[in-house]
């Protein structure tokens, strides 16, 4: 039986490409601002899965301009009332509804004490895009089931053109351009995710979702959507940080996916989940094609700092069909809601 999810996930790659046709003065003009008054600091406000878009937006601009990004708790200012600095101070506002008022508060904080302030939504009519004063629609078109997924994979787009028109980097920008074409193409791998991921994770409770670099974000996005439309206790960690400590629950026959596309981190992690399917855990690796014991196929596209945006497709396809597997309904997990409005 179809779902608003796996419909929603499908029609990913047509709204990036209707993103990528829109609004390209608005980046570059965005990109001419933060290179002509470069920022003293830069905040990311995000809840949920919109908080895992914004790490992986923040991931590149650390990794790529070599600027400090600061996830915001925003109860600093909707609970304890801080008064930060913002003199020279950017932030990111990154939501599906732009409803929640721990995204509207300290947006209209910073705003009103002059500090350059932007919302990545995709409803620009909402109370945060009114907050701000430069807004970026996702242009992901409607969205109903509770599992975000297309918008998701829009506000790492979003992220994405963020970051080249910050560096004004015409090689990023051509790579992002083509990314509908991989999502479309990641998304024919659906197949061979079902029928190596359902077998393996059918009556699991708990697993781990490993990946590192660019790729943690996704694996945090994987994590969520385990617990909510799978009604699995799954925990994201980074590769690194696995051996601090969580590796000694893993036990034989304990589950774990790795996230494993190209980049720095690509090598280590195909490494560790060797070493985890020695200790008899059950690995799940997701990597290239051509990549030694990968059971899962990822699609390349042409930037490497790109491939988490096409990795999560198969998985968002792949979850709806292990969360219908398991008797439960993808589009309306049990205790939750589309718009989330928390304080």
């Amino acid at each position: 039986m179809a779902s608003r999810m796996r419909d929603e996930v499908f029609e990913a790659g047509a709204a990036v490409a209707t993103q990528l046709a829109r609004d390209a003065d608005l980046y570059a003009a965005f990109g001419r601002c933060l290179r002509d008054a470069p920022p003293r600091a830069v905040l990311t406000l995000a809840r949920g899965s919109s908080d895992h878009a914004a790490h992986y937006a923040a991931y590149l601009v650390m990794a790529r301009l070599g600027r400090l990004v600061t996830s915001l708790p925003m109860s600093l200012i909707t609970l304890y009332g801080a008064r930060l600095e913002t003199e020279g101070l950017v932030s990111l506002a990154f939501s599906q509804s732009g409803q929640s008022p721990d995204l509207v508060q300290p947006t209209q904080a910073f705003a009103a004490r002059g500090a350059l302030t932007a919302a990545f939504v995709n409803e620009p009519g909402s109370p945060l895009a009114r907050a701000a004063r430069w807004v970026f629609p996702l242009h992901a078109g409607p969205e109903r089931s509770v599992a975000a997924t297309k918008s998701f994979i829009a506000q790492l787009v979003a992220g994405a053109r963020l970051v080249s028109a910050w560096q004004n980097d015409a090689s990023l920008a051509a790579a992002i351009a083509r990314l509908p074409v991989a999502i479309d193409a990641a998304l024919r791998h659906e197949r061979a995710w079902c029928d190596a991921v359902l077998p393996v994770l059918h009556g699991v409770e708990r697993l781990f979702v490993i990946g590192r670099g660019t790729g943690l974000a996704i694996a945090l996005e994987a994590a969520l959507k385990f617990k909510e439309v799978c009604g699995i206790q799954a925990e994201a960690i980074s590769g690194a940080e696995l051996r601090h400590g969580p590796l000694a629950l893993v036990e034989p026959g304990f589950a774990v996916l790795v996230l494993a596309p190209r980049g720095p981190a690509h090598q280590g992690l195909v490494a560790l989940a060797t070493d985890l399917r020695a200790r008899g855990a059950r690995v799940l690796l997701a990597a290239p094609e051509g990549t030694a014991l990968a059971q899962l196929p990822l699609v390349t596209t042409d930037d490497p700092d790109l491939d988490p945006v096409a990795a999560i497709a198969p998985f968002y396809a792949t979850a709806e069909a292990l969360a219908r597997a398991r008797g439960r309904d993808p589009d309306a997990p049990p205790h939750l809601s589309k718009v989330t409005r928390t304080r």
